[in-house]
């Protein structure tokens, strides 16, 4: 074999290749296999684009992304190394891009020296993640406020991360939480608002070992147990935020370790106990919010905490006084203390250094006068203090302070008067001063102030006139000035506030006449003069005003006759009493219902004979001339004949009628009004007929529907109004029913209880009850809706006949009744819960405005079980299936956060158009579980959306509103927001059809849920 001859490093001969060219010829192959990468790149990249779906708005964004390009170092977004050879980074972040799955493993793929990758705020970007594994170059990755679903892949290739962000998402299961260990260089974890991880059973340990941590966001992640002691070791912490899970125990002393912190956020968990010894070592502290907790003790701790921004504590049992230290504070804007036990006063210096905006400390124990320079830097929003002692007069400071939004001191001692400027206030929305001992007039400036919807100066000491500049406070919906010592007359020009709701002037000295301009308030629903000096005739014009429920008029001097056109008003509550008032009344007024709204008027009569004698019969001439009264005494005499004869007549054929009765069997009658039998009728609110019409009317062929606590009946009234009945039999059941005639009887006192005391424009009326003597029968009277149930327009015949329901009317009844279930757990002394919530009982009146109904099942929490929930009748189902929170099949107790879910599934019908639980032939199965199914991409989630729905802007504010349905149906009851949070986040849904805002859509995801 030939030995092979080593090639001389330089040519020896004069034909040889000079020693340049190799080199050359190296770099232009060199060149070629990168100009080969970079176009590989580029070809990845616009796949990656085609992938996409972009908006108009974002098309500027990626006009540089030309597929004829020779490098992508080129396009928005993209960064390649210094070389400019290879892309090492794609930031798309607030595009508003979406896809229904993102091709990670092939960008991941193609792009090989990828270290940051960063998608946020794109909302709609979905579908799974797992291809993101292959970017094992990866120092950040931020996929946040997305949609991404379906489980988070093991992370262990990406040990490189520095940044890992997937918060606000749609991720479920659970978080690989042993994969964060393979990442020791990790600085920021950001996993929060992910609501359908798994929960944990404690606290991850591995995130404690995680020591490069300055960012740790975990709220809204299902997080439980104790926060461990290890947290100290993190710091390195800038950013703590564990708030909106089911953390419990103390905050532990270890977190005094921080000391690099800014911002601590604890917010909405169970911790107790007292702020750790040493907790003012955080010095940094910017942001601390630990409201909604079970923490108590001083807070002593927090004298040192110079630097902070905003203090959040409200929800709490911190007691003791606030420290003095807080008044040298230079950076404070926000202070949030309402709703605990503190005491004494607040130092006067509060808020003077900075520019402060928001204060909240109502319903404590506080004392001493208000700080006078908390709007010194003119920057003020918001000054809550009401339900507190404070002492001495307003501060004249807050006369000049442009900025107010809402000045809330109500329920406290203050004195003096009211600083001129403050009725002025161009931007204030509440001006509430009710219940102090506050002196002086009502200034002129009010009508300056034309932003105000809402005057409370109830129970002081003003005196002078109501200033007729009142008109020009054109936006006012509730004016309280009652029990004060006002004089003068109601002026005129209160007719120009056309949004006036509610108008309480009562317990004054006010006299004059009622100006007939009060006709021009169409929104009135409730005037109350009562305890005046008020004199002349009632303006029939009051007859006009269409919404009007109340007026009390009573304890005055008015004099003339009942003008007849209030007898067109549908009121609930009528007072007229204790007036000079003479003549006949309206005979649609001279009913029972309104026995003792006339007492004290002894001039005026009743044409007829009225049950019960509450009015005198009207003798001739009495609101007559003489003319007619001759007439009427001829009418009488022929009458009185014809009644003789016609008795005859009517005794023969009632002992003919009697017999044939006999044997009539009642098919159609529920039950017989026996002879003598008595029934007892409590009227809640105004009604013109009586027990006999009721029972008369409750027969087979009006039963209208069926429901665990009772069948109801639509009855239609000898005046033409319909009523409807719910019949609830409560004894003489054989003996195996006699547990559902004990629970049936407990649903009937539990719905009087509740409806009877509820005043809301989104709860169905009760009108009154009848039981009869011997209990065997119980019956109650509601307003009757025309357009029947939800689920009736939803997936009934009916519903599907007329055409169904619009988006803008679906939103409109999930606000209704939402707001509905708000005041039930909100807006009463204590929270009631419904325990009910569905479809069927969502009641629609002639302009489709929901009604929440049959509370049978309802509850008010009491505060005497060791929960603070109060007893939940155990034992009782309570729910309908398909409604009823998971925990209930275990826990068997229920919680405003039950009916949260509930109302959920309700959003979903709407959304969907499908029932709570389908029918065999569609497939069966629950709607939640069927959503939670469909997820995982934009495509899938736009699927869900009922397809009666059709434009372009319903569906996509319907996949807002399925986000709230999706919060409120959460497994867990924590992650659930409240029913006050659930309006607001549905009228955010909205708000782009509304304004056109263009922040809306991100403001609806920012709400914090409380």
């Amino acid at each position: 074999m030939t030995p092979t001859r080593r090639r001389p490093p330089f040519p020896s001969t004069p034909g040889a290749m000079p020693p340049l060219l190799p080199l050359l010829f190296l770099f232009l192959v060199a060149g070629a296999v990168v100009a080969a990468a970079a176009a590989g790149e580029v070809d990845a990249l616009i796949a990656f684009k085609a992938a996409l779906t972009i908006p108009p708005a974002a098309a500027a964004f990626f006009a540089t992304w030309n597929a004829t390009a020779a490098s992508p170092c080129g396009f928005t977004g993209v960064k390649c190394d210094v070389a400019g050879s290879r892309v090492t980074g794609v930031s798309l972040g607030g595009l508003n891009v979406s896809a229904a799955s993102v091709p990670f493993a092939k960008l991941c793929a193609a792009l090989p020296s990828l270290s940051t990758l960063s998608l946020p705020e794109n909302y709609f970007l979905a579908g799974a993640i797992d291809g993101v594994v292959k970017c094992v170059s990866l120092h950040e990755l931020n996929l946040a406020f997305n949609s991404f679903s379906g489980e988070v892949p093991d992370l262990s290739p990406l040990t490189n991360l520095r940044t890992l962000n997937v918060s606000s998402n749609l991720f479920a299961g659970a978080f690989p939480w042993a994969s964060l260990a393979k990442m020791p260089s990790l600085s920021v974890l950001a996993l929060g608002d992910n609501p359908f991880f798994s929960p944990t059973d404690k606290f991850p340990a591995v995130i404690t070992g995680l020591t490069n941590l300055t960012v740790l966001y975990m709220s809204a992640s299902n997080l439980r147990g104790v926060i461990p002691k290890g947290i100290g070791d993190l710091v390195g912490l800038v950013d703590l935020e564990l708030s909106d899970n089911e953390l419990t125990g103390v905050i532990p002393p270890e977190i005094a370790k921080l000391t690099n912190l800014t911002q601590l956020e604890l917010y909405n968990n169970s911790l107790h106990g007292e702020l750790p010894a040493g907790f003012g070592n955080l010095t940094n502290l910017q942001f601390f919010d630990a409201s909604m907790n079970k923490l108590s003790g001083s807070l002593a701790e927090l004298r040192s905490l110079k630097n902070l921004v905003s203090l959040q504590l409200f929800y709490n049992n911190f007691s003791g006084g606030v420290p003095p230290e807080f008044g040298d504070f230079k950076e404070l804007v926000n202070l949030s203390l309402y709703n605990n036990n503190l005491i004494g006063e607040l130092p006067a210096s509060l808020g003077s250094w900075a520019q402060f905006n928001f204060i909240d400390v109502s319903t404590n124990a506080l004392s001493g006068p208000i700080p006078p320079d908390m709007c010194k830097q003119g920057t003020m929003l918001k000054l809550l203090m009401l339900e507190n002692n404070f002492s001495g007069e307003i501060p004249a400071t807050y006369a000049s302070c442009k900025t107010l939004l809402r000045f809330r001191v109500s329920n406290n001692s203050l004195s003096g008067e009211v600083p001129e400027g403050l009725w002025a206030l161009p931007n204030v929305n509440v001006l509430d001063l009710a219940g102090n001992q506050l002196t002086g007039g009502i200034g002129d400036g009010i009508g300056s102030s034309t932003a105000m919807t809402n005057l409370l100066l109830a129970g002081n000491r003003f005196t002078g006139v109501i200033p007729a500049s009142i008109g020009g406070a054109a936006s006012l919906e509730t004016v309280d000035v009652s029990g004060n010592e006002l004089s003068g007359e109601i002026p005129a020009s209160i007719g120009r506030l056309s949004h006036l709701n509610s108008l309480d002037i009562s317990a004054n000295a006010i006299g004059g006449a009622i100006p007939s301009s009060l006709a021009s308030c169409t929104a009135l629903a409730a005037v109350n003069f009562a305890r005046n000096k008020i004199a002349g005739e009632i303006p029939p014009e009051l007859g006009n005003l269409p919404g009007l429920n109340s007026l009390d008029l009573s304890e005055n001097e008015l004099t003339g006759a009942v003008p007849a056109s209030l007898a067109a008003l549908k009121l609930s509550f009528l007072n007229l009493s204790d007036n000079q008032l003479a003549g006949p009344v309206p005979e649609a007024l001279a009913i029972s219902a309104y026995g003792e709204s006339f007492a004290g008027n002894p001039g005026l009569c009743a044409a007829n004979a009225v049950a019960g004698g509450f009015l005198r019969r009207c003798t001739p001439g009495t609101g007559t001339s003489p003319a007619n009264a001759v007439r009427l005494i001829v009418t009488c005499i022929l009458a009185a004949m014809a009644v003789v004869l016609a008795v005859l007549g009517v005794a023969i054929y009632l002992k003919k009628k009697k017999k044939a009765e006999a044997g009539d069997m009642g098919r159609s009658k529920v039950f017989d009004m026996k002879k003598g039998q008595s029934w007892d009728l409590k009227s809640f609110r105004v009604v013109s007929f009586d027990e006999r019409e009721i029972i008369a009317g409750v027969r087979d062929e009006n039963l209208i529907g069926a429901g665990g606590s009772g069948n109801v009946y639509r009855v239609k009234l000898g005046s033409g109004a319909v009523v409807a009945v719910k019949h609830v039999v409560t004894r003489h059941h054989p003996s195996s029913a006699a547990k559902a005639a004990k629970q049936r009887w407990r649903e009937f006192e539990s719905e009087v209880g509740t409806l009877s005391a509820i005043r809301h424009v989104n709860v169905v009326k009760l009108l009154c009850s009848i039981t009869s003597e011997d209990g065997a029968a119980s019956l109650l009277v509601y307003e009757h809706l025309p357009n029947g149930s939800l689920y009736e327009r939803l997936h009934g015949p009916e519903g599907r006949k007329l055409g169904g329901l619009g988006w803008p009317e679906r939103h409109d009844i999930a606000v209704g009744a939402a707001r509905g279930l708000e005041y039930l757990h909100h807006g009463c002394d204590r929270p009631i819960l419904h325990r009910d919530v569905k479809s069927s009982n969502i009641l629609l009146d002639e302009f489709f405005k929901p009604r929440l109904a049959d509370f049978g099942l309802a509850k008010i929490l009491t505060t005497t079980s060791s929960s603070g929930v109060g007893d939940s009748s155990a034992g009782v189902v309570a729910g309908t299936l398909g409604y009823m929170a998971p925990e209930y099949a275990y826990t068997w107790k229920v919680t405003e956060k039950s009916d949260v879910y509930s109302f959920g599934v309700v959003l979903l019908e709407l959304v969907t158009g499908r029932p709570a639980v389908a029918a065999a032939e569609e497939g069966g199965g629950d709607l939640v579980e069927w959503v939670s199914r469909r997820l995982e991409s934009r495509d899938k989630v736009m699927s869900v959306v009922d397809a009666r729905v059709t434009e372009g802007w319903a569906r996509e504010e319907a996949v807002r509103v399925l986000r709230v349905a999706v919060l409120c149906t959460s497994r867990t009851p924590a992650m659930r927001p409240s029913m006050r949070s659930v309006v607001q986040m549905l009228e955010d849904a909205a708000a782009p059809r509304m304004d056109d805002s263009p922040t809306a859509t991100k403001l609806l995801l920012e709400v914090k849920v409380v």
